[in-house]
């Protein structure tokens, strides 16, 4: 079965947009302001050799800093895909 973007955020669990996520190793906090659906290549088909791609989902955080406006300030962007753990090993969800 092929995987969808949608399958990605669902198994991941990844947060919506405006929503706030911890950084686990600095305890920082970071609000998602963008979601975007890509294709992140892969290591080459070795039966074919054809180049593949992995729908992915790349999240921009933006750091909350008390008297800072958003979008100001210290941003990161990541992305994700069915074949990794980074969110979950990096981020806790704090906001619904």
């Amino acid at each position: 079965m092929d995987e969808t973007h949608n399958e990605v955020v669902k198994f991941k669990h990844l947060p919506r947009v405006g929503q706030i996520v911890r950084s686990k190793a600095h305890g920082s906090l970071w609000r998602v302001i963008s979601k975007k659906e890509v294709w992140q290549s892969t290591s080459d088909d070795p039966e074919t050799g054809e180049p593949r791609l992995l729908p992915a989902i790349h999240l921009t955080y933006w750091k909350i800093q008390k008297g800072v406006p958003p979008g100001v300030g210290k941003m990161l962007g990541y992305v994700y895909t069915m074949h990794d753990n980074t969110f979950g090993t990096n981020w806790q969800i704090e906001s619904k």
